[in-house]
């Protein structure tokens, strides 16, 4: 197998040849067909996460098909097509996972951050954390949907079920949680980076009401908004934006810090939430909505080797949609 490699916080990733990995007791090996590239891939090669133990494989918008099966697997059989999603384990037996909240586990792991990921030709998952995903649109399609749709969709639903929503960052979760904002029947407001066409230009192809720059308002007082840029000094544009006993939701895993604001942007019952992970149920029901919505995912595909150059492009704002890998 093959790997793109990060050996060091910042440092470019390498390609190595590694040994086809062995599956363990209720893992599965499976074979790369795509990967997509989130934000959250640049905080972990930008050394921004904690705990990070190098080497390690980014990528954990994983679609391929199961190529090995460990001692114990019988939920999943040979050439089964899966996704590998970012929640890659969790204990069990946590208070968090006792009440149903595994995306909140003390001790969890995480595909591409504690332990390899799908940036590479092959990896093995745990078969309990793997998606069946039928034979519905092809890898590159499907990719964006494990990360980008998952945690898209738990923020959509943390967001309420207000009709006008704002989604601040229009990129690879944006695209794909305004077609199914719109498939519920809201109205949705993007802000995208000042003078980001392309990505308003998408947004409005996509149903959007309107589309323009964060610092702008919208045309009419938010019910919710969604942040998917990882950028703090949003939030207090987001307060602004959404009307008395709105809501704001950060959805990424990390963000910049977010600078004072007066209360009175918070006040009149306004709250500020965050998004953390996600659970299997999530998938399960994201999926099914998936496809009742019929989402279609905007996507530019690039070779597995050239991930550093992607990674530099989705850095500076130069993706629209969704990036995606291939062996």
């Amino acid at each position: 197998m093959h790997a793109m490699v990060l050996q060091a916080p910042g440092a470019p990733l390498r390609l190595e040849p590694r040994e086809d990995p062995v599956p363990g007791p209720g893992e599965v090996r499976v074979k790369v067909g795509a990967c997509g590239v989130c934000r959250t891939d640049l905080h972990v090669v930008d050394g921004e996460l904690p705990d990070i133990a190098y080497p390690i494989v980014p990528g954990h918008e994983v679609v391929g098909r199961v190529e090995a099966l460990g001692p114990g697997v019988a939920s999943l059989r040979i050439g089964e097509r899966v996704g590998v999603p970012w929640l890659g384990h969790t204990c069990g037996d946590c208070p968090y996972c006792r009440s149903g909240r595994e995306n909140l586990c003390d001790r969890p792991r995480f595909t591409g951050y504690t332990r390899d990921g799908g940036f590479a030709t092959h990896l093995v998952a745990d078969a309990r954390y793997c998606f069946p995903l039928g034979e519905v649109d092809d890898d590159v399609a499907v990719a964006p949907l494990l990360c980008a749709g998952l945690i898209g969709w738990r923020s959509l639903v943390m967001a309420g079920d207000g009709k006008h929503l704002g989604i601040f960052g229009f990129g690879a979760a944006g695209h794909i949680i305004a077609q199914v904002a719109r498939w519920q029947g809201r109205s949705v407001y993007a802000f995208t980076r000042a003078g980001d066409v392309k990505a308003q230009r998408l947004a409005k192809t996509l149903g959007a009401e309107w589309a323009g720059g964060s610092e702008e308002q919208p045309p009419v007082p938010l019910d919710a908004a969604i942040i998917y840029a990882p950028v703090g000094s949003l939030v207090p544009l987001a307060l602004q934006a959404v009307r008395k006993g709105g809501r704001v939701v950060c959805a990424g895993i990390h963000m910049s810090d977010i600078p004072s604001f007066p209360y009175r942007m918070l006040w009149e019952e306004r709250r500020l939430l965050s998004v953390a992970n996600l659970t299997r149920g999530d998938g399960i029901e994201f999926f099914k909505v998936a496809t009742q919505a019929g989402i279609r995912t905007h996507t530019s595909v690039f070779p597995l080797q050239e991930a550093n150059e992607v990674l530099s492009k989705l850095r500076a704002g130069q993706i629209t949609g969704a990036a995606v890998l291939q062996p």
